[in-house]
């Protein structure tokens, strides 16, 4: 049986996480895979021009995180991402898109998508956005966030139980939704990380989901928060 040798298993275990692009238009791409390359903490992994080449290819070097564009030829960014959730739960998805339509934002967060950004984003953000995403957080453009919260406000959930969350689970279900992760959750209750985790691991085993994005999906389709 192969056997990695110990230099190799080294270099695997301190090579930066993994970045991979998908953007259709040559120019943004390039200028995406510079960012990534240039950034110390960062291994830029692949950058494809379709979906297509993307499914066909990503497996072969999995990335930790997911640059995706929504407007791509032929297959979207958004049912691509569902294919590609499906196949690799663990891979985490940032939607970088000109589109701030309601439509587009809530089904590219229920396919799966860790945040979404808007490409006017500077570099510095984006950067910024990608180590979020890699420390479990759920970036979004200041717009998108107004926008969600709009949602919410213009479409009131209706009042239920049937997931038996607590009313502090609730406050901390539409926390994570605006794009909070645990240490500004934490900060933002005056709780500590532990007793966000906590509560986190009970949202999640009662909705029956095992990470933030799928959490944060279930709440916008059933209109938990």
């Amino acid at each position: 049986m192969f056997e990695m040798s110990p230099e190799k298993e080294d270099n695997i275990k301190n090579r930066p996480p993994g970045v991979a692009i998908i953007e259709d238009r040559a120019e943004i791409r390039a200028s995406l895979e510079n960012l990534i390359k240039y950034t110390d903490d960062l291994n830029c992994t692949g950058s494809f021009k379709t979906m297509e080449d993307a499914l066909r290819m990503l497996p072969e070097n999995l990335p930790d995180v997911l640059l995706c564009d929504i407007g791509l030829p032929g297959m979207d960014g958004i049912e691509g991402i569902k294919i590609l959730k499906e196949k690799f739960p663990q891979l985490a998805v940032l939607m970088l898109t000109v589109y701030d339509d309601d439509d587009r934002i809530i089904e590219a967060l229920c396919a799966g998508a860790s945040g979404y950004l808007l490409k006017h984003v500077s570099p510095q953000r984006l950067v910024s956005s990608i180590r979020e995403v890699l420390s479990g957080g759920a970036p979004m453009s200041p717009e998108i966030a107004r926008r969600v919260i709009e949602l919410f406000k213009n479409n009131p959930p209706p009042r239920h139980t049937e997931h038996n969350l607590t009313p502090h689970e609730l406050r901390l279900l539409k926390m994570l939704v605006e794009g909070h992760n645990y240490n500004t959750a934490a900060a933002e209750l005056g709780v500590s990380i532990n007793t966000i985790s906590f509560h986190i691991k009970n949202i999640y085993d009662k909705l029956q989901v095992h990470s933030k994005s799928q959490a944060v999906a279930k709440a916008l389709r059933n209109r938990l928060v």
